[in-house]
């Protein structure tokens, strides 16, 4: 079980530095524009990405098979 997180908590890693790796300049405008957002809006936008992230590990969890 330890493994399986690990190797999910790594696989999270790769996928968030892909823009970093990938796009700087792009990022830096986009930190900017996050910077410039009211608190309100991430907490919904954070919110929703979670319920999302659920919702994926619950189909993925299932195998799909409701698709």
């Amino acid at each position: 079980m330890v493994d399986y997180f690990l190797c999910v908590i790594g696989m999270v890693l790769v996928i968030e530095g892909l823009p970093y790796f990938g796009f700087p300049e792009k990022m830096k405008e986009f930190m900017r524009f996050v910077q410039e957002q009211d608190d309100s809006i991430l907490r919904l936008v954070g919110g929703l990405a979670m319920l999302v992230g659920l919702l994926i590990v619950y189909l993925g969890r299932r195998g799909l098979s409701c698709l």
